[in-house]
């Protein structure tokens, strides 16, 4: 017993030692980071804490921007690791000057210097043709937890015309100890910002010829992943930065007002929508003496069928498209280079278009902010505006419907370009009573419990989104193949698949199916178990004992109405039917009933679910109203043989 004691007190003396000698060098100013100095309410739901993070931007002029930036973090785990790598993009508009980087151990001792041969220099063009963008990453690959890194990095932007921003907690699972943005510009400089979620003004000073603005924010704890959560982005702390005027090559701008950042954008691309002979008689051909709508449609189906995307970024091809001749001579081009080739061969036949610039993603919509106008897109679309209504078009994909936007580029925010400069408008948004699901199901059970399965459906709107992509992207034994690992049943055979896609301003997909599914109704002695709902059960079971922080986000509104008709075996008669279920929200409505005629059971199911966002005190009715639904989706009816 004194053995092991003295065993363990030497053990924690040599600890001690070890700790106080790696944080006895910190006082003389060495940059030592031990992991245990981490105050506990850092590190509850975190998987990395920056330690400290120091970021300057320096505006000398327009056209030259130097950022310093200077972090530490540590990684607490294995899925903090995405925290440790250094990696940043630069092209012919930025310039990467100089990366230094160390790894310390647990303690705060430095482990591993970073060798400028250690960083990699990967092109940048992933999808794209052609590009001048190139990425520099850098992990040190150490997987002894915790353990810190420390980078330093100096960058040059040879413009102004997008500047960087600050969002010091990146996700909810990062924990922020300290970060401090610091932005310096001359005097006369205007600098435009805006901050997110950060309270009071940024502290200003003045240096000579200089003025200085600076933003810090200090033990920002981890937040739970929770389910259902607004973008993160739209939760954090950021500042954003943009230019009063700005230069970018030899062009030179002002972005005080979104006017006068599309007045850029178009002088930047202007003179570039003129088609060559050939392509201007093939337009006549296609659209002389059609309708309005008519020219669109023919000149978007043929834009479809002759073009493809491919990216194409060179120089300032980032901002300014290819011209039309080059897309109609290659048969190929990025968003900017077919949005601009649409818009020409609209214009050639006499109908009025513009290009549009989106932040296009799903559950994107709120990225671009209408009181501060700056760069903060990444894709482009066309307008065709008409005397009742407008025309959206798509100009990246061949398969996607005429007019139609999607969850990609729907309901949001986006800056229409022409000759007047900037004007912001909002793309279509679609309704409940658009983003339909209608099922009807056939089924037959046989005495061994085996049933064969028929379904009819019909989606519209955003429901048609995923199968719309499914479709038009897989061949049909792909199709086939997914079919049997999507789970309809614990054991089926998917006999037959068929679809029928309809596109237009508002598409649908009619689709149906042929199932056999073995063992699916539960047999015990004289009686059969059976689950009504056959195809469309809730997944979605939320906890109720948890304390909710986030507001809670429901992307969009959408409706499904199932009718479930199954023939049983004679000689069965009901012993337990499942109640009729009526449910009402503020997030929406549902209802089913079972009732039996015979040997038929008649099931139907609806529910009309709002999308929008909630306040996160509602959670618990949310809760309530899912977990009902999960429930009530898998009752079951109870038969009896005579």
């Amino acid at each position: 017993m004194f053995s092991f004691l003295t065993k363990k007190y030497a053990y924690a003396v040599c600890y001690c030692v070890c700790v106080l000698l790696s944080i006895g060098p910190a006082f003389a100013g060495d940059p030592i980071y031990p992991a245990m100095l981490i105050p506990d309410s850092l590190k509850k739901h975190a998987h990395a804490v920056t330690r400290k993070e120091e970021i300057t931007v320096k505006i000398n002029d327009p056209g030259d921007v130097r950022v310093t930036k200077h972090y530490v973090v540590t990684i607490l785990d294995a899925e903090g690791e995405k925290f440790a790598r250094f990696v940043d993009s630069y092209d012919k508009l930025k310039e990467i000057r100089s990366v230094k980087g160390t790894l310390y151990d647990a303690l705060g001792l430095p482990v591993k210097k970073l060798k400028q041969s250690d960083i990699q220099d990967l092109s940048g063009a992933g999808a794209d043709l052609m590009s001048d963008d190139r990425i520099k990453h850098h992990l040190f690959f150490h997987n002894l937890y915790p353990h810190t890194v420390e980078y330093e990095v100096e960058i040059r932007y040879n413009h102004s015309f997008y500047l960087p921003e600050w969002q010091p907690q990146s996700e909810e699972s990062k924990a922020v100890e300290q970060s401090k943005l610091t932005v310096i510009t001359p005097k006369d400089y205007v600098l435009r910002y805006k901050t997110l979620n950060y309270k009071g003004e940024p502290v200003q000073g003045n240096d000579g010829s200089d003025r200085s603005y600076t933003w810090e924010v200090k033990n920002l704890p981890a937040v739970p992943d929770e389910p259902l959560s607004p973008h993160w982005d739209t939760r954090a702390t950021a500042v954003l930065l943009a230019p009063a005027s700005f230069e970018m090559a030899q062009y030179k701008g002002t972005m005080n007002t979104w006017e006068e950042f599309g007045k850029f954008t178009y002088v930047l691309n202007q003179g570039r929508d003129v088609l060559p002979d050939n392509m201007k008689q093939t337009v006549h051909q296609l659209t002389d003496g059609l309708t309005r709508e008519q020219k669109i449609t023919k000149l978007y189906e043929y834009l479809q069928q002759h073009t493809r995307y491919i990216s194409v970024q060179l120089g300032i091809g980032g901002w300014q498209t290819f011209d039309a001749t080059y897309v109609a001579s290659k048969g190929y081009g990025d968003c900017k280079a077919l949005s601009n080739y649409m818009c020409a061969m609209l214009k050639e036949a006499g109908v009025k278009a513009s290009c549009v610039l989106v932040y296009a993603g799903e559950d994107r919509s709120d990225v671009t902010l209408a009181d501060f106008p700056s760069q903060r897109f990444n894709h482009m679309i066309v307008c065709a505006p008409g005397e009742k209504d407008t025309t959206w078009l798509e100009c990246t994909n061949s398969t996607v419907a005429m007019g139609y936007m999607g969850e990609f580029t729907g309901n949001r925010a986006v800056l229409i370009i022409d000759e007047k400069g900037g004007q912001l408008v909002r793309t279509p948004a679609y309704s409940m009573e658009q983003n339909v699901q209608i099922r009807n199901v056939v089924a037959k059970v046989e005495e061994s419990g085996e049933m064969t399965v028929k379904v009819n459906s019909r989606y519209s709107a955003l429901q048609t989104d995923g199968l719309h992509g499914a479709l038009n992207s897989l061949t049909k034994e792909k199709l086939m193949e997914g079919l049997k690992q999507v789970g309809f049943f614990p054991s089926y055979e998917v006999k037959s698949y068929d679809w029928k896609e309809t596109k237009s301003v508002l598409p649908y997909i009619d689709e149906q199916i042929e199932i056999t599914a073995r063992n699916y109704a539960t047999i015990t002695g004289k009686r059969m178990f059976i689950e009504p709902n056959l195809m469309n059960k809730t997944s979605r079971r939320l906890s109720v004992d948890s304390v909710r922080i986030a507001d809670i986000y429901l992307s969009h509104s959408y409706r499904d109405i199932d009718t479930v008709t199954i023939t049983i075996p004679e000689g069965y008669t009901p012993e337990a039917i499942p109640p009729a279920t009526a449910l009402q929200s503020p997030f929406g409505v549902y209802s089913s009933k079972v009732t039996i005629a015979g040997n038929v059971i008649t099931y139907t199911r609806s529910i009309d679910h709002k999308g929008g966002t909630y306040p996160a005190s509602s959670y618990g009715e949310l809760a309530k109203f899912y977990n009902s639904m999960y429930k009530a989706d898998r009752s079951r009816i109870v038969l009896v043989k005579k």
